[in-house]
């Protein structure tokens, strides 16, 4: 008598945009409200908004990630964020979007 496999498990794609998005819109607001406690003043152009330097640390971007808990499914873990935090929010995103990819693979169950 033969034997069935169970069916491999269905991996879906990475919700890249709807991280990004959301992502980024957060990490704007704390780097918003950052400059304004530093007497920063960040340009008005959303694309340069991004690669303006403002320090913002650790903690408050452990904070933001909350947000991805709806995107992602699941509670990203801390060490997601750099210790020291990131001196930009395009820093933040080019450091935490691969990691929270990879966890997030990791999560469904594929190896990468």
């Amino acid at each position: 008598m033969a034997t069935i496999a169970p069916p491999a498990p269905v991996i879906q794609a990475f919700p890249m945009k709807a991280v990004l998005d959301a992502l980024t819109q957060e990490l704007m607001d704390v780097a918003q409200s950052e400059a304004q406690v530093r007497g920063i003043t960040l340009p008005t152009a959303p694309g340069s908004a991004l690669k303006s330097a403002v320090p913002m640390d650790s903690l408050t971007i452990v904070d933001a990630l909350c947000v991805l808990d709806a995107v992602v499914g699941f509670q990203l873990k801390e060490s997601i964020v750099r210790m020291g935090g990131y001196n930009s929010v395009e820093a933040a995103l080019q450091n935490m979007i691969p990691k929270i990819e990879k966890a997030w693979l990791r999560k469904q169950g594929a190896k990468k």
